[in-house]
C-alpha cells in the first residue's frame, strides 16, 4: 500500500480530539500529530437535551483551528474523518449542529453509534495487546469504556464475542444525576445502575467468571500512569488490589484535589472520580486479578479500520466475531442451533455459487449469514408468526460490529423469510433506502431456498452443489435418499428467488 496521511477527529462529550497518522501498510502506521481541546458538549446535552449556541461556537473555533493544522500537513479532504459520539447522538438539535459544521468548516461529520464505538474499541485493544496477554483471549473477558455520556461494554468467552452493550451512563450523567446529593447518594445511584446493568449482563455471561478486564477510558489511562506498570508501548497494567485501594483513597477528592494531588488538568479532573469508581464497581463483580489499560482510543480503532479494512484475513476474523455475537443472541432465545447453522451454511453455498448473479460483496455475505443464523429466533415468543416476532427481537437487539442500518436489513430479511414478500404497505421495509430494499429481496430469496433445504429441521440433506443453466439452477443434494419434503419446500419457497434472479430452482 502506498503511504498516505489520514486524520481522525473525534467530537466527544468533553472535548474534540485529533489524530494525524501516516499509514504505511495494512497494519503499520506512524502517529504524526495529536491535538486535544476541551469543549463541554455533554454538559449541555445531558442537562437540557440540546447543544447551546455557545457550545456550537466553541466547536467551530476548535474545528477551524484543527483545519489550519491539517492544512500544514496537506492532507487530502477524503482522508479527513470527523466522528461524533454520545453527546451529539443524544442532542435534539444535532442535525442543525452537523449542518452548521459542514457549512462553516467543510468537514462532513459522521455519527458513531454505541455498537460502532464498541467495534472501534475492540480493534484498538486487539492492536494494543498484540500477543502479550494470551489469557485475555483464552479466558472469559470484559472490555469496558466509561465515557462522558455512555459506557460501552463487551463480553468475550474464550476470545469469542458474547455480547456488546452501550449503556446510557457516563461520568457527566453520573455527576448531573447526583450533583445535589451527598456522597452516599452518589454511591446509591451508582450501585443501583450497576446492579441493573450487571443483572442484564449476567444473563449473557456470569460476570463472576470473568478473569480479565480491559479498560479503554482516559480515566483508566491516567490511573495506569499513577499506579500501574508498562506491559508494552501501547498498554499498561494495574493490579486489582492497587486499583481498589486507589479508588478508595480518592473517593472523597474534589475536582481541585485531583488537579493538585494527581496533576490532572481541569478537563481530566471533572469526571475522574466517577470514572474510576464506576470501573471499580465493575471490577468487583469479577475475579480479574488485573486491569489491562490500552493506551489507545476509538480514534486508533478508526485508524486501524482505515488501514486494515480491506485486508481479507482481518475482515474474516472480525466477521467471525459478529457471527459469534449473533449465535449468542440466538442461544439467549433458545433457537434451534443445528437447524439455523445448517441453513446459514446453505445460504453461503448459494451466495458463493451465484456471485455474478447477485452482485453482492463480502460484507453482504456476512449480513446474510447473520440473518440466516437468527431467522427462527422469533419462535421463542410463538411459532405462529415467528418471522414477525423475530423481526421485533432483532430490531431491538444489539449485535456486535453491525451498523444500525445493517440490523434493520437483517430484521427485514427475517420478517420475509416466510409468508408474503414485502410490498409498499410495509412501513419497516419502505423506510429502507432503495439499495437496502434490493438487498433485502436478494437475501430473503436466498434464505427462503436455503430454509426449504432443511424443511424438517433434521439436516437430512448434508451438502449441496449447484449447476447453472440458461433458465434454471439445478441444486444437487448429497447425503439424503428421500428429499420429497425438501422438494415440496422448494416448490413453496422458491417463487421469490425466481422473481428476483430469473432462475427456476430444480432439486435433484
Amino acid at each position: 500500500m502506498e503511504n498516505r496521511l489520514a486524520a481522525i477527529m473525534e467530537i466527544g462529550s468533553t472535548g474534540i480530539r485529533l489524530l494525524v497518522a501516516q499509514i504505511h501498510s495494512g497494519d503499520q502506521w506512524t502517529v504524526m500529530d495529536r491535538a486535544d481541546r476541551p469543549v463541554a458538549l455533554g454538559r449541555d446535552v445531558f442537562n437540557s437535551g440540546e447543544l447551546s449556541r455557545e457550545s456550537l461556537l466553541e466547536c467551530l473555533k476548535v474545528l477551524n483551528s484543527f483545519k489550519e493544522l491539517l492544512n500544514h500537513w496537506n492532507i487530502a479532504a477524503a482522508e479527513v474523518h470527523v466522528i461524533a459520539t454520545s453527546a451529539l447522538r443524544a442532542a435534539k438539535n444535532r442535525d442543525i449542529f452537523i449542518e452548521r459544521i459542514q457549512q462553516e468548516t467543510g468537514f462532513i461529520l459522521s455519527l458513531v453509534d454505541g455498537i460502532e464505538e464498541n467495534r472501534f474499541m475492540y480493534l484498538a485493544i486487539k492492536f494494543a495487546l498484540k500477543h502479550d496477554m494470551p489469557l485475555f483471549w483464552r479466558a472469559n473477558s470484559m472490555i469496558i469504556e466509561v465515557g462522558g455520556g455512555s459506557t460501552e461494554i463487551m463480553l468475550l468467552r474464550r476470545g469469542r464475542m458474547v455480547a456488546a452493550r452501550s449503556i446510557n451512563m457516563g461520568t457527566i450523567i453520573i455527576d448531573q444525576k447526583t450533583r445535589l446529593g451527598a456522597y452516599n447518594a452518589k454511591e446509591r445511584y451508582l450501585y443501583e445502575v450497576i446492579r441493573t446493568t450487571t443483572s442484564q449482563l449476567n444473563s449473557e455471561m456470569d460476570l463472576a467468571h470473568i478473569r480479565s478486564i480491559a479498560a479503554g477510558s482516559s480515566d483508566a489511562q491516567k490511573a495506569s500512569y499513577l499506579i500501574g506498570h508498562e506491559l508494552n508501548e501501547n498498554c499498561r497494567i494495574i493490579e486489582r488490589a492497587d486499583f481498589i485501594n486507589f479508588s478508595d483513597k480518592i473517593r472523597n477528592y474534589s475536582t481541585e484535589d485531583c488537579i493538585k494531588k494527581l496533576g490532572s488538568s481541569y478537563n481530566e479532573a471533572e469526571g475522574f472520580i466517577h470514572g474510576i469508581h464506576t470501573l471499580k464497581l465493575f471490577l468487583e463483580k469479577t475475579v480479574a486479578a488485573q486491569i489491562i489499560v490500552p493506551l489507545v482510543s476509538i480514534r486508533e480503532g478508526y485508524l486501524i479500520d482505515l488501514a486494515q479494512g480491506k485486508e481479507a484475513g482481518m475482515q474474516d476474523e472480525f466477521y467471525s466475531q459478529i457471527i459469534a455475537s449473533a449465535v449468542n443472541l440466538g442461544r439467549k432465545f433458545r433457537f434451534d442451533e443445528a437447524h439455523s447453522m445448517h441453513v446459514a451454511n446453505f445460504c453461503l453455498k448459494l451466495f458463493d455459487s451465484l456471485l455474478k448473479e447477485h452482485g453482492m460483496n463480502h460484507r453482504h455475505r456476512m449480513i446474510l449469514e447473520t440473518a440466516a443464523v437468527l431467522h427462527d429466533i422469533g419462535a421463542f415468543i410463538k411459532v405462529s408468526g415467528h418471522n414477525k416476532h423475530g423481526q421485533y427481537i432483532v430490531s431491538n437487539s444489539e449485535i456486535f460490529g453491525l451498523h444500525r442500518y445493517e440490523i434493520d436489513i437483517i430484521a427485514n430479511v427475517i420478517r420475509y423469510h416466510r409468508g408474503n414478500p414485502p410490498d409498499q404497505s410495509d412501513i419497516e421495509y419502505m423506510s429502507l433506502q432503495r439499495e437496502e430494499r434490493m438487498l433485502v429481496l436478494k437475501m430473503t430469496s436466498i434464505l427462503r431456498v436455503a430454509n426449504a433445504l432443511d424443511k424438517g429441521h433434521s439436516q437430512n440433506i448434508k451438502d449441496i452443489s449447484l449447476n447453472l443453466r440458461p433458465q434454471t439452477i439445478e441444486i444437487h443434494t448429497h447425503g439424503a435418499y428421500d428429499i420429497l419434503a425438501e422438494m415440496m419446500g422448494i416448490e413453496e419457497k422458491a417463487g421469490l428467488f425466481q422473481d428476483v434472479f430469473g432462475y427456476k430452482i430444480v432439486l435433484s
